[in-house]
């Protein structure tokens, strides 16, 4: 059998690097099972490959690395139950994991848009460059889901509340404030990526290689705003959140008092407690075991399938949530949501001893 024509994913050998390139430029390289699945048994091959001396990761086109994991195919496997979700999330989750533990340098070239998917794919590696162009964010819960692929372990780990904040309301880290947040290390400008990427081919001090291509980045607006961040977001409930923002009422305020109006209800309660509860967890892998459960349970519970008939399908940006309201979600048993699934039915990745 040929390969296809347009293969989603570029993996080949330059020089001393294992390259990776998402290919689906018109998709802003969404990623899909297909992806995954190429990816996870070159990480592994290359690992032990002596003439592999670090992996690198990019995306075609210069739109984005990555913005999300392939959200429509979930919903149209909708109809054959859970089974293709799970299956989808497993094997994402397995390799979130790997790369957050590769024995080499995994350098991941963060530019244009990194949502979702992307960040599970590039913010869990040892060397997370940003550009001018980055804009990185965790917007699940504007579809009915919570962050995942580690989100909530990334986020947990953010300054302050500003892991709160951006969990809850998908807000877009540029700049320095990706390196603030926690999510990216360095920045280099975007015009140096590719010299940057032939001279890691070549040479063995990665470190070295990046901060001379490294550049000052743009100042970070969520740095600077970290404190009211912090004044607002510090409660253990979205309606206490909404009422500090209420009485700020600034038009930053405002601002986060209307993008948490239109995203699930029952996602931010969600969001909020698996951040918090991240906080406690000992492993990247513990995080990405409770974020399995609530994604499942979910995507079984319809609030993932409305959230993205109502923001990609239908597009009339109209989601029926259950419940419809913040008010409504007081019943929601959150220790139920994150309760262990049953037998049989769970992520059960383990951090190695």
């Amino acid at each position: 059998m040929e390969p296809p024509a347009h293969p989603e994913v570029l993996i080949r050998r330059e020089g001393r690097a294992g390259r990776i390139t998402l290919n689906r430029p018109k998709a802003l390289n969404a990623l899909t099972l297909g992806m995954v699945r190429e990816i996870w048994p070159a990480l592994l091959a290359w690992k032990d490959d002596p003439e592999v001396e670090l992996v690198l990761l990019d995306g075609a086109g210069d739109r984005g690395l990555c913005a999300g994991g392939d959200v429509r195919w979930l919903y149209d496997s909708r109809a054959e139950g859970s089974a293709d979700a799970r299956a989808f999330w497993t094997e994402e989750y397995r390799l979130n994991a790997l790369i957050s533990r590769y024995p080499k340098p995994y350098v991941s070239f963060m530019d244009g848009i990194v949502m979702g998917g992307g960040i599970g794919l590039s913010a869990h590696g040892r060397h997370r460059i940003v550009t001018e162009r980055s804009q990185l964010a965790m917007p699940e819960t504007s579809i009915g889901l919570i962050p995942d692929v580690g989100g909530t372990w990334l986020l947990s780990r953010a300054p302050s509340e500003v892991g709160v904040y951006l969990g809850l309301t998908g807000e877009r880290m540029r700049g320095a404030g990706t390196i603030f947040a926690g999510f990216a290390d360095i920045f280099v400008p975007s015009a140096r990526l590719g010299d940057l990427a032939t001279a890691l081919t070549r040479a063995p001090d990665v470190d070295a290689v990046i901060r001379d291509h490294a550049g000052k980045p743009p100042a970070s607006e969520l740095a600077q705003r970290s404190e009211t961040i912090q004044h607002a977001f510090r409660f253990d409930t979205i309606e206490e959140i909404r009422t500090e923002l209420k009485r700020m009422g600034s038009d930053w305020a405002h601002t986060c008092l209307a993008e948490l109006a239109i995203r699930s209800p029952l996602s931010l309660k969600l969001t909020l407690a698996a951040i918090r509860n991240a906080r406690t967890l000992g492993s990247l892998e513990d995080a990405l075991n409770v974020e399995y459960r609530l994604c499942t349970r979910l995507f079984e519970h319809g609030e993932f399938i409305e959230g993205v008939r109502a923001l990609l399908v239908d597009k009339d940006r109209a989601p029926k949530w259950r419940p419809p309201t913040i008010e409504d979600s007081a019943d929601v048993s959150v220790a139920d949501w994150l309760a262990p699934l049953s037998d049989g039915e769970e992520l059960g990745l383990k951090a190695p001893a």
